[in-house]
Parts: C-alpha cells; structure tokens; sequence
C-alpha cells in the first residue's frame, strides 16, 4: 500500500457515513478494473487539507470528491470515451471532462463502471 492509499483509507473511514461507503465501492472497483492504477493525492489546499484521491495510469484516469449531498467521479477524458449505459449525468458543459454525481441510496453498474474506467486506462494510452 502507497502512502496516498493509506491516506484515502484515513479520509474514507473518516466520513463515517454513506459517502465514505460509496467511494470506497468505487474506490474498489477502480483498482480492480487494473492493478497498474496508482492512487495519489491532489490539490490539497486549506478548505481541502486531505487532499483530493485521485487515480492515474499514463495520466489522470478519474477523481473522487466528496461534498455534503453528494459523491463526484470526474473523468480527465470523460468526453472522449464511451458510455452506452449513460453513467455520466454531470459535467457536460466541459468539452474534455465527464462526472458521476450518486447521491445517498444510489449506485452504479459495477459492470458498466468498470467497462468505463477500463476505456479510460486505454485512452491515456
């Protein structure tokens, strides 16, 4: 385990609610969809101080925030790759990045999830 895993393990646990839960099942799924993913931790700022995680191969592959109502996967590329099963449904006003917003109860296709940062990896080359 990295330093950034153990540190995205402290802010996950340290949630101790449905968001923390939630980004750890896409945190799951992200690392399993390949094991050359890193985590790092970005853009850390006085209102931020953990950080944001972040997940990388040949670039970044998608972020994980966490805000009051709601959890955001924001895909670097999201524009530019597929997604048959409309996973994106934020960010489209961009012309390079693609969001998920879940908000309490919901989730995604864990097949079609992985599929999605599967087509990311492959895009960063």
């Amino acid at each position: 385990m990295t330093d950034a895993s153990a540190e995205i393990d402290a802010k996950l646990a340290g949630l101790g609610d449905w968001r923390g839960e939630t980004l750890s099942r896409l945190r799951a799924l992200i690392r399993a969809a390949d094991p050359a993913i890193v985590e790092t931790v970005k853009w850390r700022k006085p209102t931020n101080p953990s950080g944001v995680p972040t997940w990388e191969k040949s670039g970044i592959l998608c972020t994980g925030e966490v805000y009051k109502a709601y959890v955001k996967l924001t895909f670097a590329k999201g524009a530019a790759l597929p997604d048959p099963d409309g996973l994106f449904n934020a960010g489209f006003g961009g012309g390079t990045r693609r969001a998920i917003d879940l908000r309490e109860g919901q989730f995604v296709d864990e097949a079609a999830f992985t599929a999605l940062v599967k087509s990311a990896v492959a895009a960063n080359g």
